[in-house]
């Protein structure tokens, strides 16, 4: 009787053990790739915002277009030049980066918690279940770098706009598995009417050598 009920005991525990391997084998293939792709959504999202944040806050309080971009005109009132103070807009450009990297690594630290019922994507249950603890490394290095597009806005009138564009790589780092991805995002931070005539050398104005680089 003894060797019959360890017996039931054995065949129940392998049965559990059994289940379990299955249930880990099924979660791992299944569950946790469509956590991971939810994972990279959300945090790319949340490094967006981050990004976002830091450029409004640091263009809003430093960056002016008439200290920034010089527009020198002749006699008749025909501009001869446009220069940009790319000194003032690399020194904005690196506090921009400064700040995006201190800020997701707080985020990454920190991580964000999403519930395996949000994979469902179904608005009953999607925040019922446990909830998996996502975080987030930043990589490689931030850089930023500016854009500069002209458009004519009537006779004798141009439109000159200035965008930010920061980028960097940030690694999303679920339990058992990770994924990198790549953060892009691009602000428009002036715009002005310029009125004169505006020659081909001055349109070509080249921000290649504003921006700014730093390693994480």
């Amino acid at each position: 009787m003894k060797a019959k009920t360890k017996f039931k005991v054995l065949f129940g525990m392998f049965i559990i053990i059994t289940f379990f391997i299955i249930f880990i084998y099924a979660f791992d293939k299944i569950v946790m790739p469509t956590v991971l792709v939810v994972a990279d959504s959300e945090m790319k999202a949340k490094a967006t915002e981050i990004i976002n944040s830091s450029i409004i806050q640091e263009y809003s309080k430093d960056f002016n277009y008439d200290e920034v971009v010089k527009v020198h005109k002749d006699n008749d009132g025909n501009i001869v030049m446009m220069k940009a103070d790319t000194l003032k807009m690399n020194k904005i450009a690196c506090s921009v980066a400064l700040d995006s990297q201190r800020k997701l690594k707080d985020l990454g630290y920190v991580g964000i918690k999403i519930p395996v019922g949000y994979i469902s994507k179904n608005n009953i249950i999607s925040y019922f279940g446990p909830s998996i603890t996502v975080k987030m490394q930043p990589i490689g290095h931030i850089e930023t770098k500016y854009l500069s597009k002209f458009e004519s806005a009537g006779i004798n009138q141009t439109s000159h706009k200035i965008y930010v564009q920061v980028k960097t790589k940030v690694r999303v780092i679920i339990p058992l598995k990770s994924s990198e991805i790549e953060v892009k995002h691009e602000v428009p931070i002036a715009e002005t009417i310029i009125v004169g005539k505006v020659p081909g050398t001055a349109i070509q104005m080249d921000l290649g050598d504003a921006g700014f680089k730093m390693e994480n």
